[in-house]
């Protein structure tokens, strides 16, 4: 059965083509058990605290000997795909499309989801939710789990520190209510000390958690500064360079408050 589908989609999504950042294979860090994540390449939000600056260009890019980028058929990463299919059922695991914005390239992402859906594979999507709707919606339907990425509460901060108005992101995460199709979603909010770490912030963002229908818990993400080296290798000047990790007792202190809204915060 899997043999037909894949000869099916070879020839009907041969032309359904991404730029793939790459392929990692064996992740536990995104989504339930073994993963295989595929990591799109492009990004409209400009974070200061990216820790994937490779990811923001949609073009192909090359520094130190490193290439960034390659353009993929849906088939052509299906097949990395189901080099594990055996993992992924053993431990619950499976596919992760992630960025990156995998929403910038939603014809792909669809199409790749859909091919992992038909062959029972159990599929995640890492995401800001910043696109049209109707990019959201059209693979939705495809999606076991959803991580969304709430940065700021702030319009004017998000404007400031993560390049876009985040209407369109509170407007996508409401409209997830109206879908019939049952998956989870889990709101992840990056720490960012000085940045979108005050009470207020938080206070903000737990409030409007609670509109969430199909929320399964909240996630705290302590900033990391990950990612530094590969700025030196595009040559470019990592902007947070003074920044440090927040202290165990801050995240607590950020637990608390989100607890206040939100039953499973972790």
């Amino acid at each position: 059965m899997i043999e037909q589908l894949a000869g099916k989609r070879t020839k009907e999504q041969a032309s359904t083509t991404g730029m793939v950042l790459r392929i990692e294979r064996g992740s536990v860090y995104d989504g339930d058990g073994f993963r295989t994540v595929v990591f799109l390449k492009g990004c409209p939000l400009r974070c200061l605290w990216c820790s994937t600056p490779e990811s923001q260009s949609f073009k192909v890019e090359h520094a130190q000997n490193c290439t960034y980028g390659q353009v993929m058929s849906v088939e052509d990463v299906m097949k990395e795909i189901r080099k594990d299919s055996c993992c992924y059922f053993h431990s619950g695991g499976g596919l992760t499309i992630s960025g990156g914005e995998m929403l910038s390239q939603p014809d792909f992402s669809r199409e790749l989801l859909k091919a992992a859906w038909e062959e029972c594979i159990n599929t995640a999507i890492e995401t800001t939710f910043y696109a049209p709707w109707e990019a959201v919606s059209s693979l939705m339907p495809y999606v076991d789990t959803a991580f969304v990425d709430l940065k700021m509460f702030s319009k004017e901060g998000h404007k400031k520190y993560i390049g876009g108005d985040n209407s369109r992101i509170f407007d996508n995460l409401l409209k997830t209510n109206e879908l019939e199709h049952q998956f989870r979603l889990i709101v992840r909010i990056p720490i960012i000390p000085g940045i979108n770490d005050s009470d207020e912030e938080l206070k903000g963002i737990g409030s409007f958690c609670t509109k969430l229908k199909h929320l399964h818990h909240v996630q705290l993400l302590p900033y990391h500064r990950l990612g530094t080296e590969t700025y030196k290798r595009l040559g470019r000047t990592y902007p947070l360079a003074d920044l440090m990790p927040p202290s165990a007792e801050h995240m607590t202190h950020c637990l608390s408050i989100l607890r206040n809204y939100v039953d499973t915060v972790l």
